[in-house]
């Protein structure tokens, strides 16, 4: 069973849907349970089980609840696909509202950790797999994220702290780092730089992508491949490692 957290219309969905194409059951989770249900749909549709559990991974108790609810379902977790995130504003560091940014962080590092911790005796009683996703952001030196990128490195050196220390007890930790992921947000933002510059959405895509070795931006299922690799078997003797996919947009 994979239990998908931080489930969207985009990546989050893919994540699931690929996890059931492999052959898993899914837990899903995330603030809105419309968007839970519909990729619930997805995979049964699929043949395979799948738990719609809405859940804000900031709140202590709506975590144990469902930790609970999964071993409740399934008996046992043997991966977690984490997608939840908030992107704070872009904005300067120099005059960057620190409030906000301890709020972003609880959202971005510690509640994922604090979701590793709840669902660590089941992962290691299953020998199973965590994949974290980052960003592209810890790699690159674009102004104007700096709140973000904090926040994407401290969850980059939690996922290495957690492979340290679970990787003795038989349990992986790994990072996926995806470059613009061509999905709604970032065609609705090229959309908007688009109109802004009074060109073409087309020509915004093109002028990106002419920058990225393969000359395209990566799509969810593209990045969720590497998630569910990561997870699966053939990626057994990979741990604490943070595997870019960007399309060739980052090489590390």
């Amino acid at each position: 069973m994979v239990l998908v957290s931080g489930v969207g219309p985009g990546l989050g969905r893919s994540l699931a849907v690929r996890s059931a194409l492999a052959g898993a059951d899914v837990v899903l989770a995330a603030r809105t349970e419309s968007t839970l249900r519909s990729v619930a749909d997805e995979v049964q549709s699929l043949g395979r089980r799948a738990l719609v559990v809405p859940t804000d991974i900031t709140d202590g108790a709506a975590v144990t609840g469902l930790v609970d609810r999964a071993l409740d379902a399934y008996g046992r977790v043997d991966a977690l696909l984490n997608s939840a995130f908030f992107h704070p504003p872009p904005e300067e560091l120099l005059s960057a509202d620190l409030e906000a940014m301890r709020g972003s962080y609880e959202i971005n590092v510690l509640a994922v950790v604090h979701l590793v911790q709840k669902l660590a005796p089941a992962l290691v009683a299953s020998r199973g797999a965590v994949v974290l996703i980052n960003s592209m952001v810890i790699r690159n030196r674009l102004p104007g994220f700096g709140a973000y990128r904090m926040n994407k490195a401290g969850l980059l050196a939690a996922a290495r702290g957690l492979s340290v220390e679970l990787g003795p007890r038989g349990v992986r930790v790994n990072s996926v780092a995806p470059g613009y992921i061509w999905a709604d947000k970032v065609q609705a933002y090229f959309r908007r730089l688009a109109k802004k510059r009074g060109v073409s959405p087309e020509q915004v895509y093109d002028e990106v992508a002419g920058t990225v070795d393969l000359r395209r931006l990566p799509e969810p299922d593209e990045i969720a491949d590497a998630a569910v690799f990561l997870i699966s078997d053939l990626a057994r003797a990979i741990t604490g490692q943070c595997l870019d996919v960007t399309c060739g947009e980052t090489h590390h």
